[in-house]
Formats: C-alpha cells, sequence, structure tokens
C-alpha cells in the first residue's frame, strides 16, 4: 500500500476544505439556463434550438422495462483499433476492425467484417503500396483496405489522422457494406457520433501541417457517411448514435459568451446536465419542481423517492445547425466542408436535414449522462422522433446500456494480445516502447 492512515487523514483534511466551499443548490441556475436552450444564439446565428418544445421527462425503469420494444430487431456497429502503433523506422500505422452486431443474434450479419489498415510515413523514400481497392476474404464476407497518407499532407498529427482514417474508413464502408442485410423496420445504432466530427475539422482547417482536405480517402470518408444518411432517410428507419463519453462544451461556451447574470460552475455540457437531469430536484408531488417550467414526469404520480436504480432522466431533443466544432464548421454535418469539396458531395436531401440533432439522458443507478444523436431528416418526424426516445429508454431501463451494442463492442474489439500479434506481423521494424510500456505491459487487460 503506497497511502499509509495518516497520508489519507490529511487527503481528507484537504478534500474537505474544497468540498465545503460548494452548495449543491444550483436548481434555479440549471433551469436558467435551460430556458436560453430553447433557441441559443451567437453573433447572430441560432447555434442550438429546441425541437419542438423544452421539457425534462423521468421514466420508471421497471414499468418502461416491462413494455414493449419498438423495435425488437436491433443492429449496432462498433470498431476496434489497435491505436496508433509506432516503429523504429517513424512509421505510423493503425488498423481498424469493424463489425455489426444483431438482437436477436443473426450470426450471418456478425461474420462480416471490414479491415482498413491505414499508415503515414514522413520519408519520401517509403513506398507503401495502398489497395487499388477492397481484398475479399472470409468466402467474400469480409473486406480489407490499406490506404496512406502521403509525407507531404502531415507535418503533425500523425497519431490521430492515421486513427481517424483507419476508424472512420471502417466504420462508413462497413455500414454501406451491410446495408442491404438489414432487416426492415429495424433499429441501427452506431458506437459514438454519427459523423467524423475531428476529420470534418481538419478538412475545413486550412492548415500548412495538416493537408488532407487533398487525400482522396478524406473526401471517400465524408461521402460515405452522407451515403449512410442518405440510405437511413430514404427508407425512414431509425439511426442513432450513441455517446458514451459526451465532452462537448458548446453550451457552456456558449453562455458564458453571452455574459448573462450566472455565475457558471460548470464547463462541460455533459456537467450541466448531470446535475440538471438529477430526479431529485424533481417536486415529488407535481413531477415539475423548479427545474422547467415545461418539464413533463413519466413516473408514477411523479414520485421518485425510492431506489436511484428505479429511473431515468432525459431531455428533450435539440438541433445544431450551426458551428459545430469550434468556429470553423459553420454546419453540423459532412456538407459542412466548404469550398469546392462541398460542391463534390453528393446528397439527396435538403442540407438540413444532415443537421445534428441530439438529446441527453442520465442513468442515476451509475451517475452516468449519455448523448445520443440522429440527423434532422429523421427527427423532424414527431412520431418517429418519439419512437426513437422510447427506444433508447427501454434499451437503457431494460439493460443499463444498449445490448447490442455491448455486443458490437465484444465483436469489433482488437484485444492486447492481438495488438502485441499484429506487432510481430512487422519483422523488419521494432515497436517504439516507452516508460511507460515496459512499466504497465505485464498488466492484464480488462
Amino acid at each position: 500500500m503506497t497511502l499509509e492512515p495518516v497520508h489519507m487523514h490529511k487527503i481528507s483534511e484537504l478534500a474537505e476544505r474544497i468540498d465545503r466551499s460548494f452548495e449543491f443548490d444550483e436548481s434555479k441556475t440549471a433551469a436558467d439556463i435551460y430556458s436560453l436552450l430553447e433557441e441559443l444564439k451567437i453573433d447572430g446565428k441560432v447555434i442550438l434550438k429546441a425541437v419542438d418544445r423544452l421539457f425534462r421527462g423521468i421514466v420508471r425503469t421497471e414499468m418502461m422495462a416491462q413494455g414493449d420494444d419498438p423495435y425488437p430487431v436491433t443492429y449496432a456497429c462498433d470498431s476496434g483499433s489497435t491505436n496508433p502503433r509506432t516503429y523504429d523506422s517513424g512509421l505510423f500505422v493503425d488498423f481498424c476492425h469493424c463489425g455489426l452486431a444483431a438482437t436477436p443474434t443473426d450470426l450471418d450479419v456478425q461474420r462480416g467484417r471490414t479491415i482498413v489498415c491505414a499508415a503515414y510515413s514522413s520519408s519520401q523514400r517509403v513506398a507503401m503500396q495502398p489497395t487499388s481497392g477492397w481484398e475479399t476474404f472470409d468466402e467474400g464476407l469480409g473486406r480489407a483496405k490499406l490506404v496512406t497518407i502521403a509525407p507531404d499532407e502531415l507535418k503533425r498529427k500523425a497519431p490521430d489522422m492515421v486513427h481517424s482514417f483507419a476508424m472512420y474508413l471502417a466504420e462508413s464502408e462497413h455500414i454501406l457494406f451491410m446495408k442491404d442485410r438489414i432487416e426492415p423496420e429495424s433499429f441501427f445504432i452506431m458506437d459514438g457520433p454519427i459523423y467524423p466530427k475531428q476529420l470534418m475539422y481538419w478538412m475545413v482547417l486550412d492548415d500548412e501541417e495538416v493537408k488532407i482536405r487533398q487525400n482522396d480517402n478524406a473526401r471517400k470518408i465524408l461521402q460515405n457517411y452522407i451515403d449512410i444518411m442518405d440510405h437511413f432517410l430514404e427508407n425512414r428507419s431509425p439511426l442513432i448514435g450513441f455517446v458514451k463519453n459526451p465532452i462537448d462544451r458548446q453550451i457552456m461556451d456558449s453562455i458564458q459568451k453571452k455574459r448573462e447574470a450566472f455565475d457558471l460552475p460548470w464547463t462541460l455540457d455533459s456537467q450541466f446536465f448531470r446535475n440538471f437531469l438529477s430526479p431529485q430536484k424533481v417536486d415529488p408531488t407535481t413531477g415539475q419542481g423548479n427545474v422547467a417550467k415545461n418539464s413533463k414526469n413519466n413516473g408514477r404520480n411523479g414520485k421518485h423517492n425510492g431506489s436511484r436504480n428505479a429511473y431515468i432522466t432525459y431531455t428533450n431533443w435539440f438541433m445544431q445547425p450551426n458551428r459545430f466544432y469550434e468556429k470553423l464548421l459553420n454546419g453540423t454535418s459532412p456538407l459542412a466542408a466548404g469550398d469546392t469539396l462541398q460542391q463534390k458531395l453528393r446528397h439527396s436531401f435538403s442540407p438540413e436535414d444532415y443537421a445534428l440533432c441530439f438529446f441527453m439522458l442520465y442513468v442515476p443507478s451509475t451517475d452516468v449522462v449519455f448523448k445520443v444523436e440522429a440527423p434532422y431528416g429523421l427527427i423532424k418526424d414527431d412520431f418517429l422522433r418519439m419512437q426513437i426516445t422510447k427506444k433508447v429508454l427501454f434499451d437503457i431501463s431494460l439493460h443499463g446500456f444498449p445490448l447490442t451494442l455491448t455486443k458490437a463492442d465484444h465483436l469489433a474489439k482488437i484485444r492486447k494480445v492481438e495488438r502485441e500479434e499484429i506487432d510481430k506481423f512487422f519483422e523488419n521494424m521494432n515497436p517504439d516502447i516507452t516508460y511507460n510500456d515496459t512499466r504497465w505491459g505485464k498488466i492484464n487487460e480488462i
């Protein structure tokens, strides 16, 4: 044991000095902030607005789980990655492996896999040969591809870009590869956001050191995500992105810029929503309390004084029409790429239909906030929006987390022992080793 009781005692004294500085009565501030989200503007641009009306909902998990599943057939897509590997030759490489899980289990669908290897070297003398097309394996149910980033396209951000190329290309290509095998009237879950946000950012940024906008694979990735949305919009089929660890700060940053009369205690949007969605702040007699004037309650008689396992709280849907990533994207979809690239992107629907929409939900039993994303073209339909919301709440009530997404994670994950085996395939190179690799390398991965 590193810390002995005398050390812990002193730490507790320091923590107490901080803890006593905070009063957890922020409901008025949270309610005032939430009222601004009906239509939040910065510099005359609407960056966030409520779809329909503002409210906070609360559902009793036991009653929700005993109901009918709005979409009994569910699919979830996830990708596993080696994470960027570096070698003593200066090579950066990442392998990404994408799979699709189904509930009820469909072994034929789950057998389909897409593998993308993305590689980069700063040396002009290294001649890596990308595949001209897809190489099939496993009786045609698997596809694999090697893509490269040219030396003159990157002077920095090599690990980030290699990872983005591998992950986003594998994910988008696999969804398009499998889309016709998906049953109609099913529900589709993407792991994480519905759009390749980091790649979108660098495609817009005019940076001499990150010039990936000229890369054909980067452009292909943006087109793929538009094609995915077109497929689901044309079929009126529900699709969501389930964000497990939302780190957005756009709302809090925007509130700060508006300089309203708030002493804002939160930095991340998720911190605000965790506070706002705390079920303890709902009046047990009315189900509304002082959270928002348009609150609604789906619990039994509005009472929620029991176990923290008994309830889930959630917000209405919001639309983000503008200024998605810092100040550089004037929209929230791949169509925001701009310039000549935007003109080359094909799309079947109005640009507004691709705008990002989301709602937040809070699970008190685990004290976790999730973000659920979908394109506006689906969410603007009142019935479809209600069904999507109900399906997410049903899955969380039943399993605590979307079961099919858990299955997809197990299906796609590249484990540590497999990553180490992949390193051995590079016979002419040695992986770069850091002190932390030797320090923690013997600890088993969970």
